[in-house]
């Protein structure tokens, strides 16, 4: 997997991938070069056999400031503006579906679809500085995409508090409402990104990709049907070789010796 202008990338030992947008001169906005990079960069690590865990970072002064309002005033025609809205909808889905879990790592602003992309992780952590807006209502032009993400993380009310006013909320409201998972300081985030990513890394690769795909598909099913279709997700999950394994070394009191099978 090679860089490029767009998105560079950088792997560990602990399988663990950093996906870094690299496009600061316009704070990481959205633009369908991104897109369409980013959408590749996921693709590519959702077969990487070495990659477990993704961590998707911002280059420069932040995370993103959403789509590039720019490139979006120069395109002409409404099948051109949903080409593009539907590219960014691909990017979310590719991240929904990837295997691996992915987890936004933000500083500074991350604004519109730059929040919807930190609503679509499946975790995130920021900055204490760190600020997040869904701010289409002020230039006439609703989050209408970035509100999927955003009202299936947070609350109605408080979603559409965001929505209906494009006023941003700090890390601290962010964390409160269900938007990230926590917040530290500049000193601290890249420690504590780490351990939790490091901590995911050592589980069983085949049971993590059981458990990500079962959580999203069970939510948007009535509670009897996905009671029923995770009970048939356990099922099949008590066949798989790590979950023998897990059970024997819980039982004999030892460290577990994963094989992702």
């Amino acid at each position: 997997m090679k860089n490029n202008s767009y998105t560079l990338l950088q792997g560990s030992n602990s399988g663990i991938t950093r996906l870094k947008l690299n496009d600061p001169g316009t704070y990481n906005s959205l633009s369908t070069s991104m897109l369409k990079s980013l959408i590749s960069r996921f693709k590519e690590l959702d077969k990487d056999q070495k990659t477990r865990v993704i961590i998707i970072e911002g280059s420069g002064k932040g995370f993103s400031a959403g789509h590039n309002l720019k490139e979006i005033k120069s395109l002409k025609g409404k099948p051109k503006y949903k080409k593009l809205f539907e590219l960014c909808s691909e990017l979310m889905m590719v991240i929904i579906n990837c295997n691996k879990p992915v987890i936004a790592k933000v500083h500074g602003a991350a604004f519109a679809a730059g929040c919807q992309l930190v609503a679509t992780c499946d975790l995130a952590l920021s900055t204490d500085d760190a600020i997040f807006s869904t701010p289409g209502v002020n230039i006439g032009l609703f989050c209408s995409t970035p509100m999927v993400a955003l009202s299936r993380n947070v609350t109605r009310k408080k979603a559409m508090k965001m929505l209906l006013t494009g006023d941003p909320v700090s890390a601290k409201q962010a964390k409160d409402i269900g938007l990230i998972n926590d917040h530290f300081s500049h000193d601290h985030l890249e420690d504590e990104v780490l351990k939790l990513a490091e901590n995911i890394s050592s589980k069983s690769r085949k049971v993590v990709k059981i458990g990500k795909k079962a959580f999203y598909k069970q939510l948007e099913m009535p509670i009897d049907k996905a009671y029923k279709y995770t009970s048939q997700v356990m099922s099949e999950n008590m066949m798989a070789l790590d979950a023998r394994e897990g059970i024997s070394a819980f039982i004999e009191k030892r460290k577990p010796i994963w094989k992702d099978k």
